[in-house]
């Protein structure tokens, strides 16, 4: 794939240049990139044992529930888009579901909130025991091994269980979550004891140990997903709820099944771009902006431009006013796909832009309530070098969760309750076992019949625009992988424009001129993780700063082919 000279054109066009602050990794027998190095470690491990990627995958899930703790764990939600070296695609839904006994009245909703707020009193769907949902993760990992994997659970899951029992360093990432969450986390006598001993966040270069999770972990190890879905694991998650006013049962454990589902295809400019369809938003409006986006010269309109990001800003004001209709479980809601993605609607959006000023959008479907999400999430990209990729996006919501231990565990469960809407009657009111819906985009970009991307990272509904704008990055800008990742980004829904430091003070004047509401933030969603695969076998892969992420890469491979040591005599 050839690379165009972006820096040149965006100074050019006034545009926002900017100088990466990681290095990539380059490989061709095995690549694996996460947001902490211990998990990406992990997967090495299971590639250079001679596993695949989806090998290679659940053991960095594994891993990042020890080292991602405020992210991702045992009680929580995945989405997982595998390609096989066949050329086949499949999307694991792992998304966690309303509990059996959940209602739409189950909350009481604070008088007078917007409807795009889902505050409660009490804050019970956010903090806490009634704030858990029924967890997928743990079923859709082991399902992914069992499925397309070629190694035995307990031994993708040691660099895990050697990570919580042995402990490993803390990162100053962590320690400010930790230090964010502290209010909430130190009313919890495990979650303090663990993260806030003698009341202080655990400093950056502390050992965080977990041995009781350690011992859940080996369990999981021995049982597989039983341990936790009808296990001793789920009964001592059950009982804690039972106790404390929770809504997770048995029954929500055991029955829980994860869902395959078909990814969404869009074209774009000769590109088959591929990501999960709903009760995920991302595959539908990414297809969708990209639809609109189309129909503009990307490439010379410069990156980082007033141009370019005035039209990506409409772009995805487009979007989020007509997300609601395409952010709920098919199960429950009918969700106007084809309309979504079709062209023509793209022509029909696209022709109420207005290139000079910014507009005020509405949906352009049935009216219906954005989704509230947690930003707090973690993502993996892996590959193996023999056609398998991996990629895939986990998380227990909000940081840290519903901010509590489970006694006997060392799990800390989902907040999921919090995204469901508290009132009835509206598309994602709460009804027992629907799905929560999600921005997750694990994404795939496929040319002449080969995946030339796979990309995704965390961050609540920031996910999927800001998977645009990388993906835009590299096909209309022609950047170079690690610039992908790392270059600045925009995100709006509609009232404000948030543009991250990167971009320059005379390109945030011209977009006020043009009616957007600027806010300046020091991060647009988190880290990414990305590879790319090149035509003579070869992969790059790359994280960005915006969490601890590292790419690891395997080179070398076997001897050649009868090849002897042998001393002279």
């Amino acid at each position: 794939m050839t690379k165009s000279n972006w820096r040149k054109r965006a100074k050019a066009t006034g545009g926002t240049p900017f100088v990466c602050e990681k290095q990539p990794a380059h490989g061709k027998s095995g690549m694996a990139v996460s947001n902490h190095p211990l998990a990406s470690a992990a997967g090495m491990e299971m590639l250079a044992a001679g596993g695949n990627a989806v090998d290679a995958a659940v053991a960095m899930q594994f891993a990042l529930t020890v080292v991602e703790p405020m992210m991702v764990g045992l009680v929580g939600g995945t989405t997982c888009h595998i390609r096989l070296a066949d050329g086949s695609h499949c999307i694991l839904d792992g998304m966690s579901a309303v509990p059996k006994a959940g209602h739409p009245d189950m909350y009481k909703p604070v008088p007078g909130a917007a409807p795009e707020v889902y505050d409660v009193e009490g804050q019970e769907n956010l903090v806490g025991p009634k704030s858990v949902a029924a967890p997928g993760s743990l079923r859709a990992w082991c399902l992914a091994l069992d499925r397309f994997g070629t190694m035995p659970l307990a031994d993708v899951m040691q660099p895990a269980i050697r990570h919580a029992a042995r402990g490993f360093a803390v990162t100053p990432y962590l320690s400010d979550c930790i230090q964010s969450a502290a209010p909430d986390l130190i009313k919890d006598k495990l979650a303090s004891a663990r993260l806030l001993p003698g009341g202080m966040p655990l400093k950056p270069g502390a050992r965080l140990v977990q041995g009781d999770y350690a011992e859940a972990l080996t369990l999981v190890s021995q049982q597989g997903e039983r341990a936790l879905h009808g296990g001793p694991l789920g009964d001592l998650l059950v009982a804690c709820m039972e106790k404390t006013g929770g809504f997770v049962a048995r029954d929500d454990l055991t029955s829980y099944k994860v869902a395959e589902r078909a990814p969404i295809r869009g074209r774009y400019r000769g590109w088959e771009i591929l990501g999960p369809p709903p009760p995920a938003a991302s595959g539908v409006h990414i297809a969708q902006m990209l639809n609109i986006l189309e129909g503009y010269d990307i490439a010379k309109l410069g990156f980082g431009t007033v141009d370019t990001l005035h039209l990506l800003a409409e772009v995805l004001k487009i979007a989020f006013a007509d997300r609601a209709e395409a952010s709920g479980d098919p199960d429950f809601v009918k969700v106007p796909v084809e309309r979504i993605v079709a062209k023509a609607y793209a022509d029909e959006r696209r022709a109420g832009i207005d290139l000079a000023h910014a507009t005020r959008w509405r949906s352009g479907l049935a009216h219906g309530l954005q989704a509230a999400e947690g930003a707090d999430t973690t993502h993996l990209t892996v590959a193996d070098g023999k056609g398998n990729v991996v990629c895939t996006t986990q998380t227990i919501n909000s940081l840290f969760g519903a901010r509590f231990i489970v006694p006997g565990t060392g799990m800390i469960p989902n907040n999921y309750m919090n995204n469901y809407d508290p009132r009835r009657g509206n598309a994602l009111s709460i009804a027992p076992g629907k799905r929560v819906t999600t921005s997750m985009s694990p994404m795939m970009a496929v040319q002449g019949g080969k995946v030339r991307y796979a990309l995704g990272l965390p961050g609540g509904r920031k996910i999927f625009p800001s998977a645009l704008q990388a993906l835009i990055n590299l096909i209309d800008h022609g950047m170079e992988l690690q610039e992908a990742v790392e270059a600045p980004r925009i995100w709006t829904e509609g009232p404000v424009l948030e543009v991250e430091h990167g971009v320059p003070e005379s390109v945030r004047q011209g977009l006020q001129a043009r009616g957007h509401k600027v806010q300046v933030m020091p991060t647009v969603a988190g880290g990414m993780n990305a590879i790319e695969f090149h035509d003579d076998g070869s992969m790059t892969g790359a994280a960005c700063w915006r969490a601890d992420g590292a790419a690891a890469a395997m080179g070398g491979g076997l001897a050649r082919a009868g090849v002897r040591f042998e001393l002279p005599r």
